[in-house]
């Protein structure tokens, strides 16, 4: 199966070890991803909203608060709108929680990293992430 049947594409930021971790965890499975550096290209209202519904998140859950002017902004606030939060991210790409991974398995803000194997039709028996911890997947389906 080539990668073009199986399509996978990942909003990376590769300052973030998550995001390093899951894109590693990608290529270690056999994939060549496409990877989108959303701090460089931004974020569109639509592409948003689609990313957000398809993988069943709010904005406020998809929203990242740490290293982010979200505090500054209001935007941790009780009762701020999805509206407000939408076009903040839109204005502040860095708001986005990292890494969002799409495959034709769906879409999913991989926090923690091995969730982005639940996407994947195939994987590794085991992994090493950055920081040594290995995850054994030998297991899974």
């Amino acid at each position: 199966m080539s990668d073009s049947d199986f399509p996978v594409v990942i909003y990376h930021n590769p300052n973030c070890g998550t995001s390093r971790n899951v894109l590693a965890m990608i290529r270690a499975a056999g994939y060549e991803p496409k990877v989108i550096e959303y701090l460089r290209t931004g974020w569109t209202h639509d592409q948003l909203q689609d990313l957000a519904k398809e993988a069943g998140l709010s904005f406020h859950q998809l929203m990242r608060t740490r290293g982010t002017p979200a505090e500054e902004l209001g935007l941790t606030a009780e009762g701020v709108s999805e509206a407000k939060i939408l076009e903040a991210m839109i204005a502040h790409p860095i708001l986005v929680n990292r890494p969002l991974v799409v495959t034709p398995r769906g879409v999913k803000l991989c926090r923690p990293s091995e969730v982005v194997f639940d996407l994947l039709d195939r994987h590794p028996d085991s992994f090493t992430k950055e920081d040594g911890e290995v995850v054994d997947l030998s297991a899974r389906p």
